[in-house]
């Protein structure tokens, strides 16, 4: 707790991973050792020493409290054992002193720890600002509603900290209609940021201008490979994207247009809890690999019944593990219930991952969601 009653960012991440037992616990247990030290002093003989309570005290407080708290803790913590020591009347003289020096140490060493525990929070919450920065640029919130139909969008990192990499999603209103991208960049780090950026900037203006999601495939094809010659090493010759295209038509709301690049095939909810999953007549291989091999892009039509969901989303949904080693399956998981939109699904979808995995998922999950109307 900081000065004020203002709770520090690192307290408070420190403190969410804890349960509501564990937080309190957390909260009282400087002074609860104190008061056991004490205790201890009052009820056992002389020999026996409360030391060891009153040195952990402060170091339990450091990574938790505030300087300032953590500093009234081993004052505490002192002057509990200073008045252990003269209670006891203690005839070793030299031992008082030593538990009195071990204890005041210890203090300093836990003010310490706090000022580089204080230091450390404040250069993460630089990196998440940053960070949060560029996902707000790469991958912004699609608006509630999009065309006439209603969006929601999440991407979830596998690590705390990294607020994005290298899936991607786009929404986009466009003269043909609302398109949607979700896709999953190979690779890692900044260079798969860099390609998720090229994707998604290629996307946008493809999805303007171009007549069909097959000549948006091409478009991102051509905008792949052209980052591929740019690179060196293998990346030149072994990047690709999966990725998942879909098209609603203006004026044919009940008309959906899908295009698979070897991706996660996207799942359709109807309102009365049926499921379809949307697999592709013709499998294709991801963006960005016409060298190895290529044929003509073809898009599947369906239906798109009112009140229906499309839910696209990349392999850190699926792939998802809890300690047994056994996947999250959405197909099993979601068919045969109904959701008023589809942000409470895509919370739904990430809370129950959450749980699956015990919050240590290993690969980024975006999720993105459309809903037709039911009224039009």
């Amino acid at each position: 707790m900081a000065r004020g009653g203002r709770v520090r960012p690192g307290d408070r991440e420190r403190r969410a991973q804890l349960s509501p037992l564990g937080r309190r616990v957390a909260r009282w247990l400087p002074a609860l050792l104190i008061v056991v030290g004490i205790v201890f002093e009052l009820v056992t003989p002389a020999r026996f020493t409360a030391s060891p309570f009153f040195s952990a005290a402060p170091l339990v407080a450091a990574p938790l409290y505030s300087l300032r708290n953590t500093a009234l803790t081993a004052l505490a913590a002192l002057l509990g054992e200073l008045g252990a020591a003269l209670f006891t009347d203690a005839q070793d003289t030299n031992l008082s002193a030593t538990e009195v020096s071990t204890v005041f140490v210890v203090a300093v060493l836990a003010l310490g720890i706090n000022r580089v525990v204080r230091l450390s929070d404040a250069r993460l919450a630089s990196v998440r600002d940053v960070s949060e920065a560029a996902q707000r640029a790469v991958l912004p919130t699609p608006p509630e509603r999009v065309g006439g139909l209603a969006v929601a969008a999440r991407y979830v990192g596998a690590q705390a900290d990294a607020r994005i990499g290298g899936d991607l999603y786009a929404v986009q209103e466009t003269p043909h209609g609302v398109r949607l991208i979700v896709g999953d960049v190979r690779g890692k780090g900044l260079e798969a940021v860099e390609a998720a950026v090229i994707v998604i900037g290629a996307f946008r203006e493809a999805a303007e201008q171009e007549a069909t999601l097959e000549a948006v495939a091409g478009r991102l094809e051509r905008a792949l490979q052209r980052e591929g010659r740019r690179r060196e090493g293998l990346d030149q010759y072994e990047g690709f994207t999966t990725a998942v295209l879909a098209e609603i038509p203006s004026g044919e709301r009940a008309v959906l247009r899908v295009l698979n690049r070897g991706h996660p095939p996207p799942l359709l909810l109807a309102p009365d809890g049926g499921l379809r999953t949307v697999v592709p007549a013709v499998h294709a291989l991801p963006l960005g690999m016409s060298e190895v091999a290529g044929w003509p892009d073809r898009a599947d039509e369906m239906f798109f019944p009112a009140g229906a969901v499309l839910l696209l989303y990349t392999d850190g949904l699926t792939e998802a593990r809890n300690r047994a080693g056994e996947f999250y399956d959405p197909v099993a998981r979601l068919r045969g219930r109904a959701f008023p939109g589809p942000d409470r699904l895509l919370d739904t979808l990430v809370a129950e991952v959450a749980r699956h995995t015990g919050g240590a998922g290993a690969d980024d999950m975006a999720l993105l969601a459309v809903q037709r109307p039911l009224e039009e």
